[in-house]
């Protein structure tokens, strides 16, 4: 059974897209994870697996060889990321949901799939942790556990990742404003890469995203405040 859209399937993407972590290359911090998930849960597959729009995509992965697919292959972490709690499929010859799929009828003849979800601070669900195995079987109540701290580490690195980012953009744009800027003598326009001049207050936004408040300082209020008559 295809999993539905989420309504906010825009604002998730968008969401994971500022991790900058789609189609990066293997990392040992995430690799470990997921090597200590099999262990953890004594299977053969265990992946960190995030969905875009079209794809699902494998950060890490333990018995697994391909790093994506389609989105619609990925059915069980399709739906593991409708909800916040972990989706747990002990047999999926027995679930409706699942028993027709190719996965599970044929290689790699997915019968039990744990997923927790990854999901940001903004309550958005990237994708999941995942543990699958070949056989029907179940967690115990230590591995769940375990399982949900290890998502959370995932996330913790990923929001790493993101913060990183956040900061080298700003530092870039520190830098920029550090810099010299081609500015009119006269009117004080800026003008910007693009050989374009505009008002600092536009340029300011653009770059930094901050907006002014104007007031009048106390020199030039003197300058402009109208001089009263002196009494006669």
């Amino acid at each position: 059974m295809k999993a539905p859209t989420p309504d906010n399937a825009a604002e998730r993407v968008a969401v994971l897209r500022e991790y900058h972590i789609l189609d990066t290359g293997a990392e040992q911090a995430y690799d470990d994870i997921t090597k200590l998930a099999a262990h953890l849960c004594d299977v053969p597959i265990a992946t960190v697996s995030l969905l875009d729009e079209s794809r699902h995509w494998h950060k890490s992965g333990v018995g697994i060889s391909r790093r994506e697919g389609r989105r619609d292959q990925a059915f069980l972490s399709a739906h593991a990321i409708l909800q916040s709690e972990p989706l747990i499929v002990r047999d999926a010859l027995k679930d409706v949901r699942f028993a027709k799929s190719p996965l599970v009828t044929s290689a790699p003849h997915i019968r039990f799939y744990a997923g927790f979800p990854l999901v940001s601070p903004e309550d958005f669900a990237l994708g999941a942790l995942c543990v699958i195995d070949r056989k029907p079987r179940q967690l115990s109540a230590t591995q769940k556990k375990a399982m949900q701290a290890l998502a959370r580490q995932v996330m913790a690195l990923l929001e790493l990742r993101r913060v990183s980012a956040r900061m080298a953009q700003l530092l870039q744009k520190v830098r920029m404003l550090h810099g010299l800027l081609p500015i009119c003598a006269w009117c004080k326009r800026i003008r910007d890469d693009g050989g374009y001049w505009q008002q600092v207050e536009a340029y300011v936004h653009k770059h930094m995203g901050a907006d002014f408040t104007h007031g009048i300082c106390p020199e030039c209020m003197k300058k402009q405040r109208p001089k009263k008559p002196k009494a006669a």
